[in-house]
């Protein structure tokens, strides 16, 4: 099969041709039908993140179960999935605790979760390493069973990739991570993919008003689709001084959605007290933030965010289920998609942040 890999920080992705092992006990070989190229990717591709190389990255798409390994019972041949690159053992301290997304199941991992790959090169046999547990940048897949979620057949598998990441973190970050509730105001510091679904998913739960804030027009523009009531542009006005103008005193929720540790200080700042700021962006490895502790002795909240909080089985057939109900905007989200062989020209639109989001379809 083909597959983009990756050979180290700073360097194009390399289309190769890659063998890939059928699934063992517990495990799912998917056909890729599209993956979502995420500004996580990018970050591992610009070294902000130390990975292993040679890997082939990727982890949001959805496919077909092309084989099931042995014991795998919740999907089988057919099947339209998902995946996720936070599995759910169901079991662990985290997972009886209701917090799914923190499970320790092998999340990020380089390896499968017996510790060797299904990925080699075709040439001369040497491993690749997996990326968080899903490696979509391939034709096929082999992911564990507790990393996908079974979904709705009659989805276009194109357009609910995008639920296993930007969709799921901006929606759940408003429903689950914050509890976002009708009558709130709410502030969105980046209108990438995962601001937009921070944007949607606060006008879905009936927030208001709804503030985005991106330094490119077109973004903040697209937000007013997706639901924005007001739109602030950094580079023109000062962003916090103007969600403080706007909600008569600071923001209810305030969400970053960039991965910009000054970006975070804004939104942390732009809370009215007792509000509630959400990192729902994911800042270099090793970044520091200091919180100034008269806004914390004002009852205001900083938050993480892990994938919004979500349940990946209960919640990504859910948020299809929206979509196909025209409740979520999916479609408009994909900005342009891509074949396998132009994947580093589509990274270089999502570096500039020219797309919401860019797909590679197969």
């Amino acid at each position: 099969m083909k597959a983009a890999v990756f050979y180290g920080a700073n360097q194009p992705l390399a289309i190769e041709e890659v063998d890939i092992a059928s699934p063992k006990r517990g495990e799912v070989l998917v056909k890729i039908a599209a993956s979502g190229l995420c500004h996580t990717d990018l970050h591992f591709m610009e070294g902000f993140f130390p990975w292993p190389a040679p890997a082939v990255l990727g982890h949001e798409a959805a496919g077909v179960v092309e084989q099931v390994g042995e014991g795998v019972n919740s999907v089988q041949p057919g099947d339209h999935v998902v995946l996720s690159s936070a599995p759910s053992c169901g079991v662990c301290r985290y997972c009886v605790a209701g917090k799914p997304y923190l499970c320790t199941a092998a999340a990020g991992s380089h390896q499968m979760r017996d510790g060797t790959s299904r990925l080699a090169l075709h040439d001369d046999g040497k491993p690749l390493f997996h990326f968080l547990g899903v490696s979509s940048f391939a034709e096929y897949a082999v992911v564990s069973e507790l990393a996908m979620a079974k979904v709705r057949d009659d989805a276009p598998l194109q357009s609910v990739s995008l639920v296993g990441c930007a969709v799921a973190t901006g929606v759940g970050a408003v429903l689950y991570t914050a509890g976002v509730t009708a009558g709130k105001s709410v502030a969105v510091f980046g209108c990438g993919g995962v601001g937009l679904n921070v944007v949607q998913g606060a006008n879905l739960v009936g927030a208001c008003p709804i503030i985005a804030i991106d330094t490119k027009d077109e973004k903040l523009a697209l937000a007013k689709q997706f639901g924005a009531t007001h739109v602030v542009n950094p580079a023109k006005e000062h962003p916090v001084l103007k969600v403080h103008e706007i909600t008569g005193g600071g923001a209810d929720f305030a969400f970053e959605a960039i991965g910009d540790v000054d970006v975070l200080g804004q939104a942390f700042d732009s809370l009215d007290r007792g509000g509630m700021a959400v990192m729902a962006g994911v800042p270099p490895f090793g970044s520091k933030y200091a919180v100034d502790t008269m806004n914390l002795f004002n009852d205001k909240t900083l938050r993480g965010c892990v994938l919004g909080s979500v349940n990946i089985r209960r919640d990504f057939p859910m948020l299809v289920d929206l979509y196909m109900a025209k409740r979520l905007k999916l479609d408009e989200l994909m900005t342009r998609t891509f074949p396998l062989e132009a994947i580093n020209e589509a990274f270089e639109l999502v570096k500039r942040g020219e797309v919401a989001r860019a797909v590679v379809t197969f």
